[in-house]
């Protein structure tokens, strides 16, 4: 009798289980001046050879850009074929950083992704008005799909 209850406790105790997984697919993410950011939408865009990947919160926009769809390396802060910004707007504040020519630092890896999509990892620094400069390391963009240019 104490193996059928043992038994029983133990089919009760793994069939109330919930696998409760959540994926983040496609994503947008990395370390925002120390601290965790995640898009809550994201999309790519390729007109002509130019790469473009926008993430965004209710409050931020996230934009990057390489000279190609290539996988590779892109330098940022070189030129503005490759380039970085990131946009915050929210109760008449507002920011705005960005890499370009001779302007801030940072590298976006483009790497082979499933057709129709894009992933890659980026980090930056990017420059804003009065001299801040603002940071992002660890990033990681991941099956970002590629919407048709308009």
């Amino acid at each position: 009798m104490k193996k059928i209850l043992s038994l029983l406790v133990l089919v009760l105790a793994f069939s109330s289980c919930e696998d409760d997984a959540t994926f983040n697919n496609p994503s947008v993410q990395g370390t925002k001046d120390g601290a965790f950011w995640r898009a809550t939408s994201s999309s790519a865009v390729v007109v002509g050879n130019t790469l473009t990947i926008t993430a965004v919160t209710p409050f931020e926009i996230l934009t990057l850009k390489t000279s190609s769809v290539e996988p590779g390396v892109y330098t940022l802060g070189e030129d503005n074929s490759n380039a970085a910004s990131y946009t915050f707007s929210a109760d008449g504040i507002n920011s705005e950083y960005a890499t370009g020519a001779g302007l801030g630092d940072g590298e976006i890896v483009v790497e082979i992704s499933p057709v129709g999509t894009v992933t890659g990892t980026f980090e930056f620094n990017a420059p804003g008005a009065g001299g801040a400069v603002l940071n992002y390391i660890n990033g990681v963009f991941y099956h970002v799909p590629i919407q048709a240019a308009q």
